[in-house]
């Protein structure tokens, strides 16, 4: 079987020194099919517009096909509400930073609320994989708890901030491994 790759960005996408952007270019250069979407009005996202472009995304990846979804910030959002409509399973989903459910940044409000059922958005992959820090601004560890307890497999880094090109995270050899090797235990 074959297997794709999706990689979904947050608030103002990831940039070129990313570490999504850095994954994205290590995939497609290990020969990995990868779509990696960039959504419009990065700056002042549409829930509605970035699921439909999400959707129409994963329409056209063959079903036979084993999916791998990477998301970052409110791309793990963009997931949470994608997975509650769908009925197409992937093998796995990598969950890197979600914002607080409670957040209250003004750009993303269309996002929000996150949908109840959590532990339903785990379902739709054989395997979710959660990655929060312990310090994150976006997401206190606090506020993460209802993202912990929805049944994903958890990775708690202490002091990473937001987990992106701000707290250091541009080439991450640890996430390629995730994505390619699958080491962590269900």
């Amino acid at each position: 079987m074959s297997r794709s790759f999706v990689i979904l960005h947050g608030l103002g996408g990831s940039g070129a020194a990313h570490w999504q952007t850095w994954l994205y270019k290590q995939l497609v250069d290990k020969g990995e099919t990868v779509y990696y979407p960039s959504f419009p009005e990065k700056h002042h996202p549409n829930k509605e517009k970035w699921l439909q472009i999400l959707k129409a995304l994963m329409d056209e990846i063959p079903k036979d096909e084993e999916i791998i979804v990477v998301t970052h910030s409110l791309g793990c959002i963009l997931w949470f509400h994608y997975a509650v409509l769908t009925n197409r399973k992937v093998s796995r989903v990598i969950l890197v930073a979600p914002p607080s459910p409670y957040s209250k940044v003004e750009e993303i409000q269309s996002f929000y609320p996150v949908p109840d059922n959590l532990s339903d958005v785990c379902l739709v992959a054989n395997k979710t994989q959660l990655i929060v820090s312990t310090n994150d601004p976006y997401c206190p560890i606090e506020d993460a708890k209802i993202y912990l307890d929805c049944g994903a497999i958890s990775t708690i880094l202490e002091n990473k901030g937001h987990i992106n090109i701000e707290s250091g995270f541009g080439p991450w050899e640890w996430i390629l491994d995730q994505c390619l090797n699958d080491p962590v235990a269900q």
